[in-house]
């Protein structure tokens, strides 16, 4: 289909035959198409038209040109590469470009799903300025989206401390729990009634031969205690002092009293929860077969590596760490069954109210020794007469002493042999009190472990050329406990090994 002459061949739309549509708000008549007459002159030319043609120039074409508006826009949008100030692009220092949707030059960025009206959108990354708001944040400024857990304004990323910028969290320690020793314990008596003994506690002859051997030692406390209250509170007074000295031994069968004792002397303390879990239904089961009341007695944990356990005062029975958590349960019984034997037999009252009761005298004893250091030094700075003399008359006190006041002096010199002598006793009774309860194969195992570590001390210092120290008569005579071949043999009958 062939145009009409006119002044100009100019392309027309390919199959546009219905007239151009009008401009919006134009008050003027339509253009005329290329060719046709009428006023207002010739119509728009569109691309491939002659230069000076009045019609829209589309991209590309010269800045002065005006483009056709936008339906509903009050200005041209400005595209990037044209002649106009238009806003570069991330890193640019101008003014960021209006998206669409915007109200014009200047407006606001478009807002992001949640963020509320009139905020600022975000800068592109790079630029200066806000940090970029997350969905459902409430504003600018706004803090950021809340992980789970966290309560700290802001995103939190991975590896960032949620108490604040520049700090690391510190890497929490992992505590494994100790590993609980097998519990192979025949709980027999479990659920069932129990007979109790009709004497809970009682005093054997070793505790009564403990007794007997700390009064001397007494005596010489009560004198000391004596001569100082009445020396310095007068008659009276002195005299309610050593009253209340005497009746200070009750403290020792005195629950509250012995606890604090346990705590602040020996370092004992609470069983946790999960220890007292595994603590409780072994000393039931122990306590069920002596017959004995198992809340008569507190029990209490210390805190070593070393196995062991401690019969306290009257009530307090204590376990060590070790003994707890490494040993097998039925060990475990066996050394508390020898704890409870301390306990039924009197050892643990008697050994600590003589300690109580000796106290004051083991002090002036200290005391006297110290003194008699001091003088020898100062004798020895002065002349090696003086130090002779010296040691003289402090000979000759002695012997003064021994002669004037035997039953006194004999007694003190003797008694920490006789005491030695009666712990051991009590330890082989302790240990036929647990055989005797069904626990001897147990308490043999625990036996052979002591031994056991003893060699191992010795084959260490053999590996390094030294060589221990075996203990001389002397300190035999002094140890309280007997050596673990003398307790084993004495377990023997109870073990029933053939012959």
């Amino acid at each position: 289909m062939s145009q009409p002459p006119g002044p100009a061949h100019e392309p027309v739309y390919p199959g546009a035959t219905p007239p151009p549509p009008e401009h919006p708000g134009a008050s003027a008549p339509p253009p005329q198409y290329p060719g046709s007459p009428g006023p207002g002159g010739p119509g728009p030319q569109y691309p491939g038209a002659a230069a000076g043609s009045p019609a829209p120039r589309y991209p590309g074409a010269e800045a002065a040109s005006p483009a056709p508006p936008y339906p509903g826009a009050g200005a041209a949008p400005q595209y990037p590469g044209a002649g106009n100030p238009a806003p570069q692009y991330p890193g640019a220092a101008a003014v960021p470009p209006q998206h669409p949707g915007g109200p014009g030059p200047g407006g606001p960025w478009p807002q992001y799903p949640g963020a509320a009206a009139g905020s600022s959108a975000p800068p592109y990354p790079g630029t200066a300025g806000q940090a970029p708001q997350y969905p459902g944040n409430p504003g600018a400024g706004g803090p950021g989206p809340q992980y789970p857990g966290t309560a700290d304004p802001g995103p939190q990323y991975q590896g960032a401390d949620p108490r604040g910028a520049g700090q690391q969290p510190e890497p929490k320690p992992f505590i494994p729990r100790p590993a609980v020793a097998p519990d192979d314990l025949d709980y027999r008596h479990q659920g069932s009634r129990v007979h109790l003994a009709s004497h809970q506690r009682g005093a054997d002859a070793t505790a009564i031969g403990q007794l007997a051997t700390q009064i001397p030692g007494a005596l010489v406390s009560l004198a000391v205690v004596s001569a100082l209250a009445l020396g310095i509170c007068g008659t009276v007074v002195g005299w309610l002092v050593v009253v209340a000295w005497v009746a200070s031994g009750a403290l020792v069968f005195h629950r509250p009293t012995e606890l604090r004792f346990a705590r602040h002397v020996l370092k004992l303390r609470e069983p946790l929860a999960e220890e007292r879990a595994r603590l409780e239904p072994i000393w039931r089961e122990v306590t069920a077969r002596a017959g004995i009341e198992a809340n008569t007695y507190e029990l209490m944990v210390e805190n070593s590596d070393d196995l062991n356990a401690v019969a306290v005062a009257g009530h307090v029975v204590g376990v060590t760490t070790y003994s707890l958590n490494k040993i097998p349960s039925s060990n475990l019984a066996a050394v508390l069954a020898h704890e409870l034997g301390h306990h039924t037999g009197g050892h643990a009252w008697a050994g600590l109210l003589g300690y109580w009761y000796s106290l004051p005298g083991r002090l002036a004893w200290a005391f006297t020794r110290g003194m008699a250091r001091i003088a020898l030094t100062v004798a020895g700075v002065f002349s090696a007469a003086a130090t002779g003399l010296l040691i003289l008359f402090m000979g000759m006190f002695v012997v003064a002493g021994f002669l004037v006041a035997w039953y006194i002096t004999v007694p003190l010199v003797v008694a920490p042999y006789l005491l030695a002598w009666a712990g051991r006793l009590g330890e082989l009774r302790a240990d036929q009190q647990s055989a005797a309860l069904g626990f001897a194969p147990e308490m043999a195992e625990v036996l052979r472990h002591f031994q056991a570590e003893e060699d191992a001390a010795k084959s260490a210092a053999a590996a390094q050329g030294k060589k221990l120290q075996e203990p001389t008569g002397l300190a035999r005579l002094l140890s309280t406990h007997p050596d673990n071949h003398t307790r084993l043999r004495a377990l023997e009958p109870y073990l029933q090994l053939p012959r």
